[in-house]
Parts: structure tokens; C-alpha cells; sequence
């Protein structure tokens, strides 16, 4: 130890300077507030996942035509793209999602842009699509920052939809911290140019003429400059429709058989109507139909903050008379309220600890100067974090706030045990001189201080490193659990840091110029509670050396029971969070109509708002549209309930919520639908490569092969109670129609497959061939045939198809039509064809424990040659994990121990320290089996790498203590025992203000609490047992290690 610290160091030069200390402590308090005015907000530390999506819209297309023309091509470019490692890809009619993975650490802005590179080459490959691609990144920040549902009193479903297009959802973008906006349902105006075939034929025109027509017609173009003599005009032809009735009114050029001309317009041929496209979608809100608007904020920015704005916009748009009367603007989801509540709550918690924290102390210290000398600690090093968070772009968030909370108990540590050895000092030093000399320059109070500090800096300074040491290897644990709980373990370091300092600083400046009154004989006569408490311990410390060897082997015994009763707990990744959201989804056979499926919605739909704990129900009929993310299918709804908040319901979990509901549902008799309900999870947060809780992926070339395989295992499976709305992605067939084309006829006639292939598409479908400008709004020119006149198989057999002769044939001439089955969704994982097996998991279950009674089952099922079995993506992160978890903890002790090493110059006293770190075990499996229903999460597990740290603070402090007496004369067991009873209210202290400090966190009755309380509880429960370790077992370590010493 050098000489600056056995001489008091810094402590010495505070002592001597307390008003520059205190200036310098004013001065971090009012740098701390500013660092934390500038703090952004969010639910989560930024968690940027390394993932990227393409999405391609193509509305009727097959699953199947949709995976040849869009989704092979762009896998095949994609996945050269630099350091990507996955490629994972999700087909379906109209529509393809392809999905890029990078490793955690990639710059994914750079991944972006190389992906986007490859997705350019592509477009070369694609046909062309009404929707050009888009490309994004998967992560956190594109999750919709508010969600809000329009309707109106007086408008139709179009005009809605239009005003919130071009008005509404314009009104945010230039808000500060939103970064785009997306609209869905409602009906999309549409101008459709509806062509009688007939009559087209019989003038002798094809298809091709009309939309070359409609391109042609409809522009402008610049046409240069003239120059006159003293200025110069731009020119241009005007030619852009100016109104639905000039479409009609265009010229269509005919001659007759003598030669002569007549005038033929457009609408002579082709109905011409102001209308909508197909509607796909419905959406409501609580019954009310509507239009959704999405808002996103920019990643980075500060969610409350920018949810606010919004919310002022809103309201001004109402103050100013901006907002039209029969508009109506209801939130259905606001993630700012759950953020804001959680950090309340978290920041409650950090309160309510530190006030527990600090009546602790002044029971112990029965005195309100030295415990407000001690609180200080806890404001200074918590705004010294706040200045480190600002620093290092850290944002305020239930991880952040929860490091801090579960630091209140730590921060006041290092504090008791520097003022507790002053006030011990001046108060045997007053007792020894009677009274004060006032005749030397220094007081006899900041000499025995000076001396205190110089005695427990060491103990100080070893008890900060091992906190540090134990945790901040967590810093490069990588993945999803590094970037979750970085902030957590960085903000805790800071705060711990900051409480060193204060210790080592404002306390023994404060501590030296508070006067110890002397104790006088009656005081010193005068029985005490913490004197019998004492005088009990040291006489069962004496009892316990007396029999080493029995309470030794009872401790080992009680830890080995433990360690293999933590090892059978049931392994979970995370904890529920429980927000209230519950999603609802609901499908029937491939093919049903968009009105029978909300018809049943609608009765769902009522169901669940009749329940009393429900706030909000919306529906989405038709699909789902969430942001950027949308699917449209008519057989296919979804209801996400939004309960009230916990507190409102009597604290019913959203799990105990659908069990009540499934009855009820099941009374309705909805034979033929499917229902699937389960809780939300933490938004932002995957643990596998799909969105299930349970997943199994069968890997192989053959559709009906992979749904054949994948119903065999769900009929093995399917009776594990753990497992519920058991599913696969093949489950719903889909029927097509296949038209095959007779080639040779074909050809006689002179057209190709590609005509034939338009043909049909524009009876079906119709095609978007220009744009219709109203005023400054574009809108989609198509052009169809009547729907009503292709209602059978009969009717597209007799589509007209047009030669170049001007002479007409029918489709039936030249192919034929038949029906066949098709998958209504195609799976693709690295390039090849997979079944996903899904599921919903009971609450909390042991995922190891199933996947190994899955596959267990399985083992009977052989697999057809070809075709692979593997888990969707939990397992082997699960796994991971633990194995993370035991080098990290082993890590941990590793590093405390080199620590101590270093400390002490020895190896006998730290390994006296580190042999007490098993025994917090026997705390951490009472914290699992009676407070977290026997369930070893993640969290839970930092919570015990935590731990190696903590407990071994009790024990530096008595070994120093212990060494002190040895070299003031005392045997190796007067020794112990003195020492034991001279720290034993420091240990107490320190013990019983961690515990206290965390017992709110560690309650986590509150909204947000959730992912916390595991860490916490097991802090709480095995810093307690510690404390028992700490004043019974480190002793008789220590003279097991020094037996040597004892026997001389």
C-alpha cells in the first residue's frame, strides 16, 4: 500500500479543506441536475437488432408465384450480402418478406446500405410491381411510437382515408423527433377505367391500346425554351387529366371498311368511375370504424418527450378550430404511458430504498447529523451518474433507473463504514482525554478522523473493486443480454464509482467537524439494545470456534443441498412483463369473405368489451397492419385488447385474463375458427428467430411433405400441458386457379404466355397504369373489367383476347382452367423451405426441460430422407446464456479474488474471503423457491454474479479488522473475536441497508418492475443469509486457513 494511502490521501487533504469539498460537491449536484434535464426516455436501453427486411407487395399474386418471381431472386442477391449470416424469408399471397441477419456488433447502418446495394441488382430480376420494394432495418425504433384510430360522423370510408393521407398524418412530420408516418384501412380512392370487352373487340382494339392511351395522354412535358428579344419562356404541353370526365372524353381513332374515318371516345368502350380499391381491410376501435395512423419516432429520440408533442399538436389543431367537427382522434396505444408509469415506478422504488436505506442508519447511529452525513452519499453519487449517463449517451430507462435503484443500498456502504470508524475513533479518543484540547492546531476530532480514514480506505477502496470487478465483465457478454443490461451494469459502476468518492471525500470532511460528546460513566453503565446484541454474538461466535468442524460441515451440507436444488430450477429467458396487451387472433378456412370473417369478429369483438377490465379493444378484420409491417388475408383477424392498468384490475394477470375469457369463448360455439390468445410480449425484445414462444422448424424441399411431417408431430406433441394453440405454417390450404396454356394454339394465334397471363390479370385484378392528379393528391388510374361480369370459372374461359389482326379468340381457345390446392404461406430459412411448429407456453415454463420432453417424443417419428429437425432459435439461446452465465460468475470470482491478491500482497486472506462466496448460495435457492416460483431467469443469474461480488464486502472489512488486532498483540483467536465485535455494527449496517434499499425493487408489485425483481430478490436473499456467513463462517474459515498461526 503506498504512502498516500496509509497516510489518509485524499481523506486527509478533505479533512483539511472541507469548504473546497463542499463547493465541488454543489458543483456535481447542479452539473448532475443539467446532465439529467438532458437525459432522453425510453422503456429499454437502445437495443439495435442486427436485422434488416425487404418487403414486397404485389396484391393477389400466389404464395407460390410470389416465392418463384420475387422471393428466390431477392434471396439470391441478398445473401451475398457482406457479413450477413442469416437469411430467413416469409411468403404469402401478394406478399414477400425477406429477412437479413448480421452478428450482434455490425455496424448496421453500413449493412443497410450494402443491403440495399444488392437489393438495386435485384430490381433487375424482378418484374415490375405496382409498389417499388422497401428496405429497413428490424429493430426497436420502428415499432410505431403511437398508434391513432380516425373516424368521422359525416365522411365516407374514402374520404377519410384520403384526408388522412394528404392532411392528418402530414401535420406530424415536421414535429421534432418523429420520423415518419403510415396509414392503413379505410378505402383508398381509385379512378377505374372498367372495359367492356365486347365492345372493345368489336372496334377492334385491344387492351394494350387503352393503357397505352391513358400513358401517353396523360402528361406533361417540358418542351424547351424560347428565346425572344428581351426575356425567355419555358414551354410545355398540358395534358394531365384536369377531371374524371376528360379520361372519358379521350379519343379513340377508327376506320372503316371504305376508308373513312369516325370519332370513338373512351367511354364508348370503357366505363369510367371515381371509386376505391378492393377493400382488404377493417379496422375499428371499441365498434367504431375508422382509419389507423401510425406515427414512429427517430431512433434516439426521447419517447415521452416526442409522444408530448404530439399530444400539444393535437390539441392545438383542436384550440385552433384546425381539426374538422365530425373528426374524431382516439389513441388506441401510446407507448409513452407504460414507459412513464414503469419509471415512475422504478424511480419510487430507488426512493423508497433510500429512505429505508437511511432509517436503518439512524437506528444504528441514533444520531441525525451523521445520518444526513451518510445520505449525502446517495443524491451526489446518483447525480455524478446522471453526468456519466450524458456523457456516454445513456438513456433514462426502467434498466438505467433499475441500476440506480439497486445501487441505493451500495451507495451508503463504503459511507457507515468510513463515518462509523471516525465517530469510533473520536469517541475513544474523547473518552481517553476526558475532554478536547483546544490549544493544538488541529482538534482532537480531525486528528481521530485523519486516523479512521487512513485505518478503512484500504477495506474501502478492496470492497468498490470487487463490486466493480464482479460486473463489469458482464459489459462483454454481447447479444440481446449485453445490450439489454449494459445500461444496468454501467450506471451501477458509475454509482458505485461516485460513492467511493463521496466516502473517501464529503464524509470525513463533514465527519471530522461534528463534535463527539463524551460518554459519561452513567451513559457508559446504561444497558443498551446493540450491546446485548453483542455481547449474544460474541458469545455464540465463542461457541461456534468451540465447535468449528460441526458447524462447518452443517454449512457445506446445506450448500451442497442447495446448489443441486438451483440446478433442477425451472430455466427461463425472461421474466413476463405484464403491460395489459393481449393479442387476439382469429382465422377459418382459406377463401372465406372479408364480411362472414367480421361478422365473427364482431361478436368477439363485443365479448371482450363486456369485460369490466378492459380499456380499449381494436380490431383489425382482414389482416393486421402494425407500422410498416402489413398482411391481408380474408380469413384472417386479430383483436389487441388493452386491459387498464394493473392496479385497476385488482392485480389479475393478463395470462389468469384469457383463461377467463377462453371460457367464455368457447360458449360461443365458433366451430370453425381457430382462436389464439396470448400476452404480449416486451416490445423490442426476441429470443428466437420467429415470434412464438415455442418453435420447431422442419427443413426440406416438398410442401406437402413438410405439412405431412408437421402434423404427425403435432399429434405427438400435443397432449404436453405446457403447450397450447399448437400450429403450423401450412395449416391452411389455399386453392388457385391454374390456367394451363395449349402452346401450339397458342402460337397459331401468335400470342405468347405473357399475353394470356395480362389478360387474365386485368379481368381479375385490373392493372395501375397512371396517375389522376386532384389538386396537389395523386391517385391510381386502373384499368379493369367489370367484377360482376367474372364471377365464375366460365367467366374467365370467355375473357376476350384480342389479336393483331384485329380479330378476337376467347381464352378458352388456348388453355384451360382447373383448381388446385396451394399453400397460403411459404416459410424459407437460409434458402431452403421449412414448417414452423409453434406454439404458446404456460406461464413461465422451463424451456430445456419441454424442448428435451419434445424431442424425447419425437425420437419415434423418422424423418423422411432429406429433411432436418431443429429448434426455432430459443433453445440455443437459452443455452448460450447459461453457459455465459457460469464463465462470467466464475470470471467474476476470479477477478475478485486477483483483486484481493494485489490488496493484500498475500493469497491465505483472500481465499479466506472468496470461500465465502458459496455460501450465499443456500440465500439465492430460498430467493428462488419461495419468492420467484422456483424459476431461474436471466436476470436472475446477473443477480448471483452480482452477488460474488457484494458478499464478500462483510468479509474484507472483518479480515482487515482481524488483521489489525493480530498486530496489536492479540492471538489469532482473541483476535477473531475482538474483531467480530468491533465491526459487527459496520457489518450490520452495511448488510441491512443493501437489503433494505433493494426490498422495493425486490417487491416489484409495480408496472415495470418485472424484469428487475428476480435481480433484486436474489441480492436480498443472499446478501441476508451472507450476513450469517459473514459473522459465523468467515471467522472459522480464518482460523482454518491460519491454523498454522493458532497452533504457535
Amino acid at each position: 500500500m503506498s504512502n498516500l494511502t496509509r497516510s489518509g490521501g485524499i481523506s486527509s487533504w478533505s479533512i483539511r479543506r472541507p469548504v473546497a469539498v463542499i463547493m465541488l460537491s454543489l458543483t456535481v449536484l447542479v452539473v448532475g441536475l443539467f446532465s439529467f434535464d438532458h437525459l432522453r426516455v425510453n422503456l429499454l436501453p437502445d437495443i439495435i437488432y442486427p436485422d434488416i427486411r425487404v418487403r414486397i407487395l404485389e396484391p393477389g399474386t400466389p404464395a407460390n408465384i410470389m416465392e418463384d418471381s420475387y422471393t428466390r431472386q431477392l434471396e439470391e442477391q441478398l445473401a451475398i450480402t457482406e457479413n450477413a449470416v442469416r437469411i430467413q424469408s416469409s411468403t404469402s399471397e401478394g406478399r414477400t418478406a425477406v429477412d437479413l441477419s448480421f452478428p450482434y456488433g455490425v455496424d448496421i447502418d453500413q449493412a443497410l446500405q450494402d443491403a440495399s446495394t444488392r437489393l438495386d441488382r435485384a430490381k433487375r430480376f424482378l418484374p415490375q410491381t405496382d409498389e417499388a420494394p422497401i428496405i429497413y432495418k428490424r429493430d426497436p425504433s420502428q415499432i410505431p411510437l403511437m398508434e391513432l384510430i380516425v373516424s368521422s360522423s359525416e365522411r365516407d370510408s374514402i374520404e377519410l382515408r384520403s384526408w388522412v393521407d394528404y392532411e392528418l398524418s402530414k401535420w406530424f412530420l415536421n414535429i421534432e423527433g418523429v420520423a415518419s408516418t403510415e396509414v392503413g384501412g379505410g378505402l383508398v380512392r381509385e379512378i377505374q377505367v372498367i372495359v367492356d370487352q365486347e365492345k372493345l373487340a368489336a372496334a377492334g382494339y385491344q387492351i394494350d391500346d387503352i393503357k397505352t392511351l391513358l400513358q401517353k395522354e396523360n402528361t406533361n412535358i417540358s418542351s424547351g425554351v424560347l428565346y425572344m428579344a428581351t426575356r425567355k419562356l419555358s414551354a410545355r404541353t398540358e395534358a394531365r387529366f384536369q377531371s374524371v370526365e376528360a379520361i372519358g372524353n379521350l379519343p379513340l381513332s377508327e376506320s372503316d371498311p371504305q376508308g373513312a374515318s369516325s370519332s370513338l371516345l373512351l367511354r364508348d368502350v370503357a366505363q369510367i368511375i371515381d371509386t376505391h380499391q378492393d377493400e382488404e381491410l377493417r379496422i375499428r376501435l371499441n365498434q367504431q370504424p375508422g382509419v389507423k395512423l401510425s406515427i414512429q419516432k427517430q431512433p434516439g429520440a426521447n419517447t415521452i418527450d416526442v409522444a408530448y408533442r404530439v399530444h400539444r399538436q393535437l390539441d392545438w389543431f383542436k384550440s385552433h378550430g384546425l381539426l374538422p367537427n365530425d373528426i374524431q382522434i382516439e389513441v388506441v396505444d401510446d407507448q409513452s404511458v407504460y414507459v412513464s408509469r414503469a419509471l415512475k415506478n422504478a424511480a419510487y422504488a430507488a426512493l423508497s430504498g433510500a429512505l429505508l436505506a437511511m432509517l436503518v442508519v439512524y437506528i444504528f447511529l441514533r444520531d441525525i447529523r451523521r445520518t444526513l452525513i451518510i445520505s449525502s452519499a446517495i443524491p451526489l453519487a446518483i447525480f455524478i451518474t446522471f453526468f456519466i449517463m450524458g456523457l456516454g449517451g445513456i438513456s433514462l430507462n426502467i434498466m438505467s433507473l433499475g441500476g440506480l435503484a439497486l445501487g441505493i443500498g451500495l451507495l451508503v456502504d463504503n459511507t457507515i463504514v468510513m463515518l462509523e470508524n471516525i465517530s469510533r475513533h473520536q469517541t475513544s479518543k474523547m473518552n481517553n482525554d476526558g475532554n478536547n484540547n483546544k490549544d493544538n492546531d488541529r482538534s482532537p476530532d480531525t486528528t481521530a478522523a485523519t486516523q479512521a480514514a487512513a485505518e478503512v480506505t484500504s477495506a474501502i477502496t478492496a470492497s468498490t473493486t470487487t463490486n466493480l470487478v464482479a460486473v463489469v465483465p458482464f459489459l462483454f457478454i454481447g447479444g440481446l443480454i449485453g445490450l439489454l443490461f449494459s445500461e444496468l451494469i454501467i450506471t451501477l459502476s458509475a454509482a458505485i464509482i461516485a460513492s467511493l468518492i463521496v466516502s473517501l471525500t464529503l464524509v470525513p470532511a463533514l465527519g471530522a467537524r461534528i463534535r463527539q460528546a463524551p460518554v459519561t460513566p452513567s451513559e457508559k453503565n446504561k444497558p443498551s439494545i446493540f450491546k446485548t446484541i453483542k455481547d449474544k454474538y460474541v458469545a455464540l461466535l465463542q461457541l461456534t470456534i468451540q465447535h468449528r468442524h460441526f458447524v462447518l460441515s452443517i454449512f457445506i451440507s446445506a450448500l451442497a443441498l442447495s446448489a443441486y436444488l438451483i440446478a433442477d430450477s425451472k430455466v427461463i429467458f425472461f421474466p413476463t412483463m405484464d403491460e395489459g396487451k393481449i393479442s387476439v387472433n382469429i382465422s377459418t378456412e382459406r377463401g372465406t369473405h372479408l364480411e362472414e370473417m367480421d361478422e365473427t369478429l364482431k361478436k368477439v369483438e363485443s365479448l371482450i368489451l363486456q369485460q369490466p377490465d378492459v380499456e380499449t379493444a381494436f380490431v383489425s378484420s382482414g389482416g393486421f397492419v402494425f407500422g410498416r409491417s402489413q398482411f391481408q388475408s380474408s380469413n384472417r383477424g386479430s383483436i389487441s385488447v388493452q386491459l387498464k392498468p394493473l392496479a385497476q384490475r385488482n392485480h389479475i394477470s393478463s395470462k389468469d385474463w384469457i383463461k377467463k375469457l377462453k371460457k367464455q369463448i368457447k360458449k360461443m360455439q365458433l366451430s370453425n375458427y381457430k382462436i389464439r390468445m396470448r400476452v404480449k410480449g416486451i416490445r423490442g425484445i426476441r429470443t428466437n428467430y420467429g415470434d412464438d414462444d415455442f418453435s420447431l422448424r422442419i427443413q426440406g424441399p416438398e410442401i406437402s411433405v413438410l405439412a405431412e411431417t408437421a402434423e404427425k408431430i403435432i399429434e405427438l406433441i400435443k397432449d404436453i400441458p405446457e403447450l397450447s394453440n399448437l400450429t403450423h405454417s401450412y395449416e391452411e390450404d389455399n386453392n388457385e386457379l391454374i390456367i394451363k396454356i395449349k402452346r401450339q394454339r397458342a402460337a397459331e394465334f401468335g400470342i405468347t404466355a405473357t399475353d394470356i397471363g395480362e389478360a387474365v390479370q386485368l379481368a381479375l385484378n385490373g392493372q395501375s397504369i397512371t396517375k389522376y392528379l386532384d389538386g396537389d393528391r395523386e391517385f391510381d388510374i386502373r384499368v379493369r373489367m367489370k367484377r360482376s361480369e367474372i364471377r365464375q370459372i366460365r367467366d374467365i374461359e370467355n375473357i376476350i383476347i384480342s389479336l393483331q389482326n384485329k380479330r378476337s379468340i376467347r381464352l378458352f381457345d388456348v388453355a384451360s382452367i382447373s383448381i388446385n390446392p396451394s399453400p397460403g404461406m411459404i416459410k424459407r430459412d437460409n434458402q431452403l423451405r421449412i414448417n414452423e411448429v409453434s406454439a404458446s407456453l404456460s406461464a413461465d415454463t422451463d424451456y430445456g426441460v419441454l424442448m428435451d420432453k419434445v424431442f424425447e417424443r419425437l425420437q419415434a417419428l423418422p424423418l423422411p430422407e432429406g429433411y432436418t429437425l431443429y429448434d426455432g432459435g430459443t433453445l440455443d439461446s437459452l443455452r448460450k446464456s447459461e453457459s455465459k452465465s457460469v464463465t462470467l460468475l466464475l470470471l467474476a470470482i476470479f477477478l475478485v479474488f486477483v483483486v484481493m491478491a494485489v490488496q493484500y500482497e498475500s493469497l491465505t486472506n483472500p481465499l479466506v474471503i472468496i470461500l465465502g462466496i458459496p455460501f450465499s448460495l443456500i440465500g439465492v435457492y430460498l430467493a428462488i423457491y419461495f419468492s420467484l416460483d422456483d424459476q431461474l431467469s436471466m436476470p436472475a443469474r446477473l443477480g448471483i454474479i452480482m452477488l460474488a461480488g457484494i458478499v464478500v464486502n462483510n468479509a474484507i472489512i472483518l479480515v482487515e479488522q482481524i488483521e489489525i488486532c493480530r498486530q496489536q498483540g492479540l492471538n489469532i483467536i482473541q483476535a477473531t473475536t475482538e474483531a467480530a465485535s468491533l465491526r459487527l455494527r459496520p457489518i450490520l449496517m452495511t448488510s441491512l441497508t443493501t437489503v433494505f434499499g433493494m426490498l422495493p425493487l425486490a417487491a416489484g408489485l409495480s408496472e415495470g418492475s418485472e424484469m428487475l425483481k428476480p435481480l433484486a430478490t436474489i441480492i436480498v436473499y443472499g446478501l441476508s443469509f451472507s450476513l450469517l456467513v459473514s459473522l459465523l463462517v468467515i471467522p472459522l474459515l480464518y482460523l482454518l486457513l491460519h491454523r498454522k498461526d493458532a497452533n504457535a
